[in-house]
């Protein structure tokens, strides 16, 4: 165990411990009924306040995972998509992209060498 010193009066005393420094698990209370902004329910315990947002699709700004997991579209899918694309796409739209991935290359090259 480790002894913490501070400084009083111009002398090191050893640092006793307060009640704040008392480890023990945080008890957090209940919220306080809402009414939903997505259907106007009201909500009235943090339990039915998570069921409701994952009901919903939704997430609580803050407490979102910062793992994003992608799923890759299979093969089919993404050819279906692109070709829907490319199908909707103009030829000034189609020439437009064409040259500015030209000119992305372009700068590669040059920033490699």
């Amino acid at each position: 165990m480790r002894t913490t010193y501070v400084m009083r009066n111009g002398e090191l005393v050893e640092k006793h411990k307060t009640n704040d420094d008392i480890d023990a698990p945080m008890i957090m209370g209940d919220i306080s009924p809402y009414k939903s902004m997505i259907d106007g329910s009201i909500i009235q315990s943090r339990s039915r306040h998570r069921e409701h947002l994952k009901a919903n699709g939704c997430i609580e700004v803050g407490n979102e995972s910062m793992e994003t997991k992608l799923t890759a579209p299979s093969s089919e899918k993404r050819r279906e998509v692109l070709a829907q694309q490319l199908g909707n796409m103009t030829h000034n739209e189609a020439n437009k992209i064409m040259n500015s991935l030209r000119e992305q290359a372009n700068q590669m090259k040059y920033h490699r060498r």
